[in-house]
């Protein structure tokens, strides 16, 4: 999304198909026809060594999680649909490399198993589960209480609140009331997540005024990034502190995205930076990764890192106030890092928000999913 240095832009035209073709500052490169499907979503070695990394995966491994992971996420909406109002959720398993659905219909459990999927038995359906939820996303959270999310797994609506706040009254009297609500189970974290701004310093950036953020993803006319990192109306500027555009939208707190118009000699290309760490990646589609699947992420501060998808739908109680819909992973990040891309295999997952921890301790880190702020915008995105 940034002006690229020759050999650069030689090398996004060359992965892109396009040949000898010249892209002008709002023109798309057109995508290539892949000659064979299978070569045009191999993941790239770079990719594999950054899960042999963080995963803690041998090469053979991480290329058998990837595909795993990718007929997952297909099944993940056959089963949904087949499981009906009995749906209480699905997950990837990594120790068996399936996806899991849970249903409180027993009678389905059949025609589940028959599609491919492992079974697990639920007490609540997601409706009822969502209900939970919502009823918590209405009433205000005092900074003790850091999240909560629906958690097929648990089968339970999870509320985290952070270990040293636990017995402060006004945490104990929204557990109280949470617990009344419906089915919630209480668990304890270490902190509370801040999103992941931060103040000029140099990289590889977008910067707002003092603010340095990341990019996520390009779309067709920019690019999408997180919602604390500016206002509508706001310049932008780039890693060379040159114009790029300006915030055409963004919402924070409530929901946490952007996205800023690309012009004065900037383009946007559909590739994921890889920092030197791992080659450029290019971005192929949206499809979700569910719970459990490998994810990795790019950002300006801490580069490239990868690690699992937690959970789904969470709402996260940052101290500017809570955010909703946000999905959770265990993947680090710092200050600088908002608003940078989250990607599983070849499709775009995300922008990051904010999080716990830091990339020398671990952390958890959450991020507003693409689809969202495309829907919500209007923008198509950018892919190879």
């Amino acid at each position: 999304m940034r002006p690229l240095r020759p050999r650069a832009v030689a090398a996004v035209l060359i992965a892109l198909g396009a040949g000898a073709a010249v892209l002008s500052p709002t023109a798309q490169a057109a995508p290539a026809a892949p000659a064979d499907t299978r070569a045009a979503t191999a993941p790239s070695p770079g990719l594999l060594q950054a899960m042999q990394r963080d995963l803690h995966l041998t090469k053979g491994e991480a290329e058998h999680r990837l595909l795993a992971e990718r007929r997952a996420t297909a099944l993940d909406q056959r089963v949904r649909s087949l499981a009906g109002s009995s749906y209480a959720g699905s997950w990837f398993d990594a120790s068996t490399g399936r996806l899991t659905v849970a249903s409180t219909d027993p009678s389905l459990t059949g025609g589940l198993r028959a599609a491919g999927a492992d079974v697990r038995r639920a007490d609540y359906s997601a409706a009822q589960l969502d209900a939970t939820k919502k009823h918590l996303d209405a009433a205000s959270a005092p900074p003790g209480v850091a999240a909560w999310r629906v958690d097929p797994r648990a089968n339970r609506v999870v509320v985290d609140v952070v270990a040293d706040q636990r017995t402060d009254n006004d945490v104990r009297a929204f557990v109280a009331k949470a617990l009344k609500s419906g089915p919630v189970q209480v668990r304890e974290v270490r902190a509370a997540p801040r999103t992941f701004a931060a103040g000029t310093v140099g990289g590889d950036p977008y910067y707002t005024g003092n603010v340095r953020c990341s990019i996520g993803f390009s779309v067709q006319g920019g690019f999408v990034s997180a919602g604390h990192c500016g206002q509508p109306g706001a310049g932008v500027s780039g890693w060379d502190h040159s114009y790029i555009g300006t915030f055409q939208g963004s919402s924070f707190p409530d929901n946490d995205y952007s996205w800023v118009s690309v012009g004065s000699g900037w383009w946007t290309v559909p590739v994921v930076l890889g920092w030197g760490t791992v080659p450029d990646q290019l971005v192929r589609g949206s499809n979700v990764a569910p719970v459990g699947a490998s994810i990795c992420r790019s950002g300006s501060t801490t580069h490239w890192h990868c690690g699992t998808v937690l959970a789904q739908n969470e709402t996260v109680n940052y101290s500017q106030g809570a955010v909703h819909q946000l999905t959770k992973t265990n993947v680090c990040a710092e200050p600088g890092d908002s608003g940078g891309s989250f990607i599983s295999g070849d499709q775009a997952q995300g922008v990051t928000s904010g999080g716990w921890g830091n990339c020398s301790s671990g952390g958890e880190t959450w991020f507003q999913p693409i689809n969202e702020i495309l829907n919500r915008y209007g923008l198509r995105l950018h892919t190879a």
